[in-house]
């Protein structure tokens, strides 16, 4: 009889016990201990000859089904025991989550007051002075508010801690832009901007050339002329991005210096295409200025 339970009826035996697995796994050791019991009761009635009675004709019938809820009992604590360390796991998982969202609002806080600090006192110091310091102060609040709405940008997209929504970003600038520079009725500043996440350094180097383009831009393209329009655009192409800054003013060759500040915005540019890892392209004539920068994905 032995024989007859190992070899003939043990196949029904060992499919008792990954379905016990389970039951334990998705609902906890009580349902592993129900599955055991059905699935051996189930085997061993019509499985163990003689087939559907509990009557053992063998000594050795019971002693098999021992070892069986011995296998079973131990199965059954062996996945409860896993259960409760992937529980354990994933509820300190969940709290490192939580602890590492609170450092990030807490560090987003302070990192907004920094900036609103810092643009005040830019502010404060802008009105206090007149002519060319008066400029240079308002470019470099400009450049710090640029910075700033990177940042809050950066916590208002899909989740991600390293993206920002170029769409909403670069919209948010040009408008401040347009308020900023106080642009006269004639000049206008139009955003087209296609849907994209941009890795934030890339985005805040990216925000920082329109910055400095639409400025540039506003104080210089339109000089004898009685309005225009300057257009920023951000396109997605196959393999990367591309920023077009246009206007249709006088051109680069029929403008002149004016103040410190041109030459540093001029400088910074560059600069600020290398840490993004574009590359800048220029055209001036006199129907006006495009400036192009091509970023890789």
């Amino acid at each position: 009889m032995l024989d007859g339970v190992a070899a003939g009826g043990g196949a029904p035996f060992a499919l008792c016990f990954p379905a016990m697995m389970l039951a334990t796994l998705f609902a906890r050791w009580q349902a592993g201990a129900v599955t055991a019991a059905l699935g051996i009761t189930y085997a061993y009635y019509y499985s163990v000859p003689p087939s559907g009675t509990f009557h053992a004709t063998s000594p050795a019938s019971p002693l098999t089904l021992a070892f069986i809820v011995v296998a079973a009992i131990i199965t059954v604590a062996i996945a409860e025991v896993f259960r409760l360390s992937v529980q354990c796991a994933t509820a300190e998982r969940d709290r490192q989550i939580a602890d590492r969202d609170l450092l990030l609002q807490e560090i987003d806080h302070r990192m907004k007051n920094n900036f609103a600090i810092v643009a005040s006192i830019l502010d404060i110091q802008r009105r206090r002075v007149g002519g060319e310091a008066a400029e240079a102060l308002g470019t470099a609040l400009y450049r710090v508010e640029s910075i700033a709405r990177a940042h809050r940008h950066l916590y208002r997209g899909t989740g991600q801690s390293d993206a920002v929504l170029m769409r909403a970003y670069l919209g948010d600038l040009c408008a401040a832009l347009a308020d900023a520079l106080l642009l006269r009725g004639g000049v206008t500043l139009t955003c087209l901007v296609d849907e994209a996440e941009v890795p934030r350094d890339r985005a805040v180097s990216i925000g920082l050339i329109v910055n400095e383009l639409v400025t540039n831009a506003a104080k210089h393209a339109f000089t004898g002329q009685a309005g225009g329009t300057i257009s920023v655009c951000f396109r997605r192409r196959p393999g990367g991005w591309t920023l077009i800054v246009s206007d249709d003013g006088v051109g680069m060759g029929e403008v002149q210096p004016a103040g410190p500040d041109h030459g540093l915005g001029s400088r910074l540019i560059p600069a600020f295409a290398r840490q993004a890892n574009g590359s800048l392209t220029t055209e001036s004539g006199p129907d006006g200025t495009i400036v192009t920068m091509d970023l890789p994905g």
